[in-house]
């Protein structure tokens, strides 16, 4: 037993203890627990900031990685720069414009599938750079097209859609969970509800035929992508294909110089 012990139990057994004695180990015991509370607080908040810190980082790397890579000509009009996992893509109708899409994520290891779209041509997406070892072609879902993709959706990365006809709104966020919770990305050929960004074509112009000669050799178009949230449109004029049957930015000179103009197809 400690000696201070020792002599208030002696002055409890003699009573000897005054209210000034009585009073000051109270004192010292507040004055104690407010400094052993104060430090409390300040580890907590420490440790508080530290975890803030931590799940900042872990959210900015998350954020990263959730982004899809995509052709550097239209990863520019992206929101982040690319294709965002889990989310759905609004796509006018054009195979050049889903395979330029599906091009990049191709490249860095995705699979992809293509559902309704049977005319889609496998020798033309090897040439877009699409590794066709890693492609599952379902051109004829029938009416199941909606389950169809949704099955799809769990093991592809990127899935590309024609819906036959208008999905329910039901249907849709169900298919919009499932996305989310896969971190696939749906490429739709058409409207759909709940896209992150519409991807549309405009001023398509050919250019290869001159008076009754020549083949069809590059095209000019203007791609217009417009986000859900900003609203505002961003477009780009594009060689979509180019002579050489790639994809590039139109220079301001026009790009290819010796290309005729075949016409404006909207």
């Amino acid at each position: 037993m400690s000696p201070a012990i020792d002599t208030i139990e002696h002055m409890f057994d003699h009573g000897q203890m005054s209210s000034a004695l009585a009073v000051a180990p109270a004192h010292e015991a507040v004055t104690t627990a407010e400094t052993a509370k104060t430090a409390d607080t300040v580890q907590v908040a420490d440790t508080v900031q530290a975890l803030q810190e931590r799940i900042r980082s872990m959210q900015a790397t998350k954020l990263d990685s959730r982004l899809l890579p995509t052709h550097p000509a239209i990863a520019e009009l992206l929101p982040g720069g690319g294709l965002q996992q889990g989310a759905a893509y609004s796509v006018e109708r054009s195979a050049m414009l889903v395979m330029t899409l599906l091009a990049g994520p191709s490249a860095a290891g995705s699979w992809c599938a293509v559902v309704g779209v049977p005319e889609f041509g496998v020798e033309a997406a090897s040439r877009f750079g699409i590794d066709l070892e890693r492609l599952v072609l379902v051109p004829h879902p029938g009416d199941q097209w909606l389950a169809v993709t949704a099955a799809v959706a769990d093991v592809m990365g990127v899935v590309v859609t024609r819906p036959p006809k208008q999905a329910s709104d039901a249907s849709v966020a169900r298919l919009s969970a499932r996305l989310r919770q896969r971190g696939a990305t749906l490429l739709v050929l058409g409207a759909w509800p709940q896209s992150e960004a519409m991807l549309s074509l405009s001023d398509s112009e050919w250019f290869g035929v001159g008076e009754g000669h020549g083949h069809l050799a590059a095209r000019q178009v203007t791609v217009t992508v417009t986000h859900r949230l900003t609203g505002r449109p961003r477009s780009a004029r594009l060689w979509l294909p180019a002579a050489d049957e790639t994809v590039q930015r139109v220079s301001r000179a026009g790009g290819v110089a010796s290309a005729v103009p075949l016409a404006a197809t909207g």
